[in-house]
């Protein structure tokens, strides 16, 4: 997942900011497709042919790869590239972790839904004020995504499911979310 910039608002994008959107597992195929490990809300729109993304390899300089088609496979997708045109090449991108520019990921159009970098670096608070942690990550697992909170003074990371139940408000502005959790959610485990 993607993390907010140091000194930046949370939940407000900079333009010269990228955020993670996939990463590349491993080569699928003779031909050239990855598979990929989706790490946003809007794959259609990531993927979608055309679709030009920002590929950061360990010890390589940053790239583009444009997407030539994807399709859904096991819970992930197969990407294919225009510039991967064999295995070799995508066995290559093995690791790759796949970009996008904050300046090219539009405000979400309904005020109930929210981008993964919004919520990354927000303060959660429960209902009287009290810290409990800072969203460090959003999961997206089988069963819908979960904040991870880095606890106040260390400990283990929290995992709270984010359905409005549990977060029944989130205030971009103000940096932070607020909790009502469930009793033995927070408890040190």
């Amino acid at each position: 997942m993607s993390s907010t910039p140091t000194g930046s608002t949370p939940g407000a994008p900079r333009p010269d900011t990228e955020y993670l959107v996939g990463i590349a597992v491993r080569a699928h195929g003779l031909r050239g497709e990855l598979v990929v490990d989706v790490h946003t809300d809007s794959p259609d729109e990531r993927f979608a042919a055309g679709a030009s993304l920002i590929a950061q390899r360990p010890g390589a300089p940053s790239g583009t790869l444009t997407v030539e088609s994807a399709r859904p496979h096991s819970g992930r997708l197969l990407v294919r590239f225009v510039e991967v045109p064999d295995r070799d090449a995508a066995e290559a991108l093995r690791g790759t972790r796949l970009l996008v520019a904050a300046d090219a990921i539009t405000p979400p159009a309904d005020d109930e839904e929210f981008h993964v970098h919004q919520l990354e670096g927000l303060r959660a608070e429960l209902v009287d004020g009290t810290v409990a942690g800072t969203v460090r990550e959003v999961v997206h697992g089988p069963g819908g995504e979960l904040l991870v909170l880095a606890r106040p003074g260390g400990g283990p990371d929290i995992l709270v499911p984010f359905v409005q139940a549990i977060v029944p408000t989130v205030d971009l502005a103000g940096g932070r979310l607020v909790l009502t959790p469930p009793e033995g959610l927070l408890d040190p485990a």
